[in-house]
């Protein structure tokens, strides 16, 4: 473990317990931050929601404070743990993690302001309208499920003779599990795919999963677009090269963990544009006045020492289309 990441969950899990008012002036707005999974999994990119908030006159410590709610990937306590924060009386929720913790967010309080990282919004429930979204809910739309399609497409390429394709989701999340499921799917009866699902919502279940891939002989794997897997990337990136299993992912962290490719945006940079939106919203703006922002670039990264460990020859046709090539 980095020692960024060790100093992150050690200050996540004192602000928790301790509350706002351990050591902090009272004046400082109070952020309450609601994720699906644990510190040790998204300390870094809680990072760059701070450097987002920076950027907009907003320091931990100087004018703000952070109350942490980690649901450690136990979906069902989400509304629980955003009534905690609505009773402490928080400025703003910021819910990420998974789209289970923007609805717990959005289910308990129509108040206080919340900015959320997700997948679809609309589809999800969060809001009606990306450009006005009205009410107290705003954020950052991460598109890892709507881009199945594409990457589905561009999986066959690279795997033309895989007769059947993986699609691994996390049960414990299903609305990405279902939105993921409804994509894929929809795609691959257009073009005469058979695909074949897997569920993994632990470390222990993605090890069982591509135990059941080598049986069941899936010649590639698309993986589903939730953040419980982006937690677990080094994991899956070290599983498909193991078990030569082509796969994609939904955002460029994986292949820059060492898996082989991915279609989709940097979660690093979705995460300090949530920021920077609390920021403005703690500055006064309302949060239904601000459209919810959606990748502004989407990102084809390839791994040539992946593909060289799958023995695998990447398409000249990909590699021209590639934003970036890992060597």
């Amino acid at each position: 473990m980095r020692r960024r990441d060790a100093i992150l969950m050690l200050g996540g899990a004192v602000l928790a317990w301790a509350g706002p008012a351990f050591g902090q002036p009272a004046d400082l707005a109070t952020i309450g931050v609601l994720n699906g999974q644990s510190s040790a999994e998204f300390g870094s990119l809680i990072e760059a929601f701070r450097r987002g908030l920076s950027e907009t006159g907003h320091i931990e410590g100087r004018n703000v404070a952070f109350q942490y709610r980690w649901a450690a990937g136990r979906s069902e306590r989400l509304p629980e743990l955003a009534a905690d924060l609505v009773n402490r009386h928080v400025n703003l929720i910021f819910a990420s993690g998974s789209s289970g913790a923007a609805l717990a967010a959005k289910a308990a309080t129509t108040d206080i302001p919340i900015v959320f990282v997700s997948g679809d919004p609309i589809r999800f429930g969060l809001v009606a309208n990306l450009n006005r979204p009205e009410g107290n809910l705003t954020g950052v739309s991460l598109l890892t499920n709507a881009l199945g399609a594409k990457r589905l497409q561009l999986l066959r390429e690279v795997a033309p003779k895989a007769a059947v394709v993986g699609l691994l989701v996390n049960p414990n999340n299903p609305h990405n599990a279902k939105s993921d499921l409804t994509d894929v799917e929809a795609a691959a009866a257009e073009i005469g795919q058979s695909i074949e699902v897997f569920e993994a919502g632990t470390a222990h279940e993605i090890d069982a999963a591509f135990v059941q891939i080598a049986e069941h002989r899936i010649g590639a794997l698309l993986v589903g677009g939730d953040p419980f897997f982006v937690s677990r990337r080094h994991q899956l990136a070290e599983l498909t090269v193991r078990n030569a299993v082509p796969a994609i992912f939904s955002l460029g962290e994986f292949p820059a963990a060492g898996a082989l490719m991915s279609y989709g945006t940097s979660i690093d940079d979705i995460y300090r544009r949530a920021g920077v939106y609390a920021g403005r919203i703690l500055a006064g703006a309302k949060p239904g006045d601000l459209p919810v922002q959606q990748p502004t670039k989407i990102e084809l990264v390839v791994n040539l020492k992946a593909a060289r460990a799958l023995r695998l020859t990447i398409p000249p046709s990909i590699l021209a289309r590639a934003d970036e090539v890992i060597e």
